[in-house]
């Protein structure tokens, strides 16, 4: 056994070219079905978690898939918005918490979430540094956001504004951040988060004004005396809430109406959840209700279901690599004739010589089952991460 062995290695390494393209090719063939089952599994898992953790949502009616992934993982928000007088018809019912959410403006890459501080209660949520946001412009940073971003507490940030010539809506607002996140692996390490009003700030909905009477400016007024200024257009809303102007910010309009992305809401128990989900069913306004894991659940089924199709791609691919590594070996046999001939004469057995062919092929599949493996172990510690930054 020693000396087929010997012989063998010392023939794969002398066609170290041939070699190693036959052991890439078998690596891969076993690797590739390994890492799409992986990648599956955990894509599932990162979408049904966070799902199973979210008792009800209620948003705008259209794709629902569109409505979870926004009020989830915080994707883009759904194009239609509720009003805010909705959070008024679920508090109807007795034992409900309700969680509102709004989120059309980021930080950069980081979306803005405007919500309530019983929603950093409800995802587990847990302060490194500073305190949670109390006043209209503070904002606490998630760990990703923070770090991504280089901020601790007590800088300040701007909201990207929405648009280039959005000159009457949202306006970038300069917040100031008094909090800072833990990391939690979950999509509010990568969120802005805020009181709601301050996001209905940058839509635009509230703002503050100048003191006119005592501005250093006289450009600004077009007529000031002892007990009356006239102001200029030149007064501009303002970018920056400061102690010293958030008592003029003021809302225009009822704000029942202002818009919201998306409700989370928790009932106390199962009787509560199926009579509000009752309620919901009944309804034939542009309002609904869903159950987060029942749609996460059939996004997950039909990604189990592309995986299948690419297993069975997979098995075929490998059937074709191994059909081919069989030609290889048998195309190399008949090439090698001459020297299999000599080592019989010199006293080589037929069984020997069938022993040195099947221990070469017998290196190669040890070897790619090594490569793969050390793919496999990669791919769980670097690539699983990237996939979880990815969904989440």
């Amino acid at each position: 056994m020693k000396g087929p062995l010997y012989l063998a290695w010392k023939y794969l390494r002398y066609h170290r070219g041939r070699t190693l393209v036959l052991i890439l090719s078998v690596s891969l063939t076993i690797f590739i079905p390994l890492a799409l089952n992986q990648l599956v599994r955990k894509g599932a898992e990162l979408l049904t978690e966070r799902a199973e953790r979210t008792p009800l949502l209620v948003g705008a009616k259209g794709s629902e898939t569109e409505l979870c992934l926004g009020a989830l993982y915080f994707r883009d928000p759904p194009q239609n918005q509720i009003p805010y007088t909705e959070i008024d018809t679920v508090l109807q019912m007795q034992n409900v918490e309700v969680l509102p959410l709004h989120f059309p403006f980021q930080v950069g890459d980081y979306r803005i979430v405007g919500t309530v501080n019983n929603y950093l209660d409800f995802r587990g949520l847990q302060l490194a540094s500073g305190r949670s946001f109390a006043l209209l412009g503070e904002c606490v940073l998630g760990s990703t956001a923070a770090s991504s971003l280089g901020i601790s507490v007590g800088d300040q940030v701007i909201s990207t504004p929405s648009g280039a010539f959005d000159i009457a809506g949202s306006f970038p607002l300069k917040m100031d951040v008094v909090g800072i996140l833990k990391e939690q692996g979950t999509p509010d390490d990568e969120a802005v988060f805020t009181d709601i009003k301050t996001s209905w700030v940058i839509a635009g909905l509230a703002h503050g004004h100048e003191d006119v009477v005592n501005a250093t400016s006289d450009s600004l007024l077009l007529e000031k005396n002892d007990t009356m200024a006239i102001a200029s257009s030149a007064v501009l809303s303002y970018t920056e809430i400061t102690d010293e102007n958030r008592h003029s910010f003021h809302f225009h309009g009822d704000m029942h109406t202002f818009p919201l992305n998306a409700i989370i809401v928790i009932p106390g128990d199962r009787q509560t959840s199926a009579i509000i989900r009752g309620r919901y069913q009944s309804r034939e306004d542009d309002v609904q209700m869903l159950v987060p894991q029942q749609v996460i659940s059939g996004l997950v089924d039909t990604l189990f279901s592309i995986r299948n199709l690419l297993l069975l791609a997979s098995i075929l691919l490998g059937l074709a690599t191994f059909t081919i590594l069989a030609l290889v070996f048998n195309l190399s046999r008949k090439l090698r004739a001459r020297e299999l001939i000599t080592m019989q004469k010199i006293g080589g057995s037929k069984a020997v010589i069938r022993q040195l062919l099947g221990l070469e092929m017998l290196i190669i599949l040890i070897c790619s089952a090594i490569i793969a493996m050390v793919f496999t172990f990669v791919l769980q510690t670097v690539g699983l991460r990237a996939l979880e930054t990815f969904i989440t």
